[in-house]
C-alpha cells in the first residue's frame, strides 16, 4: 500500500508511546483513525489531538482488553459500522514482562504476558483479517519485538511471547504471500516508551529504551509501502538482527552471559 489517504487504520494500545505515534502519524496522512486501549482516559486525550487533524467523525475510540477475544470482536464490528472495513491493522498493544528469572515467575503472571502480548495479536489478525479480504486489499503489522528474535534472562515470558508473534506472523506472510494483503513482522529495538514500568528495568530503560517513537513509526510506514515483511528498528535492533542471523548459538549465549549476568540472583 502506497498512499494512506482515507484509509483505515486501526491501532490497539494507542494511548501512549508507539500506539501514539502511529495514530499521529497516520492522521498526518489523512487516515480514519479505529484506536482502543486498556487506559481509556489517555486514550480519550490522543483522540481530541487526531480530532485537530482530521476531524471528530475520522476517529473512533474504544475502551478494549485485547487479552479478552470478544472485546477484539466487538472492537472490529464496531469500526466496520462506525467507519467501514479496516484497510491497515497494527496490532500494537502490548506489556512488559515479571523481569524475573524463571524459576522466580508466578505462572498466572506469565499467562498474562502471553494472553495480551500474543493472544492479543492472534485475536487482532482475526478479527481483522476478514475486512481486509472484503476490500481486497490491506496491511497487517504484527508488532514483536528484537526479544521475539534473541533470548535474554529475566525476560523469559516476554520473550515467550514475542517469539510466538513472530513464528505466527512470519507463517501468515506465507499464507498471504500471493494476496493483496501484506503481512509485517515488527521487532522494535530499544524505543523510548513506557513499556517498562517496573523498578527492576528503569536501569536497563535508561540505557536501551531511547529510540523515540516517533521514528520507529516512520520507518514502518516506509517499509509498508515498500512491502519488507520483517521490520527491524530501534537501539540494539542491528545486534539482535545480527545476533538472530549469524553468530554461532554458542558464541551468542557467552556474549548475552556478559552483557545480562548483573540481572542473575
Amino acid at each position: 500500500m502506497k498512499n494512506f489517504k482515507n484509509k483505515i487504520v486501526v491501532v490497539t494500545g494507542a494511548a501512549s508511546g508507539m500506539g501514539k505515534s502511529y495514530a499521529i502519524e497516520f492522521a498526518k496522512l489523512g487516515s480514519k483513525l479505529a484506536l482502543c486501549d486498556y487506559n481509556f482516559e489517555d486514550l480519550q486525550n490522543i483522540a481530541l489531538i487526531i480530532e485537530n487533524i482530521i476531524g471528530k467523525e475520522n476517529v473512533y475510540i474504544e475502551k478494549v482488553d485485547v487479552s479478552k477475544k470478544e472485546q477484539v470482536f466487538d472492537f472490529a464490528n464496531n469500526v466496520k459500522t462506525k467507519l467501514g472495513n479496516a484497510h491497515v491493522v497494527i496490532n500494537n498493544a502490548g506489556i512488559e514482562g515479571d523481569v524475573e528469572q524463571f524459576k522466580d515467575i508466578d505462572l498466572t503472571d506469565f499467562k498474562k504476558v502471553m494472553d495480551i502480548n500474543f493472544y492479543g495479536v492472534l485475536f487482532g489478525s482475526k478479527a481483522f483479517l476478514p475486512q481486509l479480504e472484503e476490500n481486497n486489499e490491506g496491511v497487517l503489522v504484527n508488532v514483536a519485538s528484537i526479544f521475539g528474535l534473541i533470548g535474554v534472562p529475566t525476560s523469559s515470558d516476554y520473550c515467550a511471547s514475542k517469539f510466538a508473534v513472530t513464528g505466527f506472523t512470519e507463517s501468515l506472510i506465507l499464507e498471504y504471500y500471493k494476496s493483496p494483503i501484506s503481512i509485517h513482522c515488527l521487532h522494535p529495538g530499544g524505543i523510548n516508551t513506557n513499556i517498562a514500568k517496573k523498578a527492576e528495568s528503569k536501569e536497563f530503560s535508561q540505557k536501551y529504551l531511547v529510540t523515540p517513537p516517533s521514528d520507529i513509526v516512520k520507518y514502518v510506514i516506509k517499509s509498508i509501502k515498500a512491502n519488507r515483511p520483517k521490520i527491524v528498528y530501534g537501539k540494539g535492533s542491528s545486534k539482535a538482527r545480527f545476533a538472530a542471523n549469524f553468530l554461532p548459538k554458542k558464541l551468542y549465549n557467552f556474549l548475552a552471559w556478559i552483557e545480562f549476568k548483573k540481572t542473575l540472583k
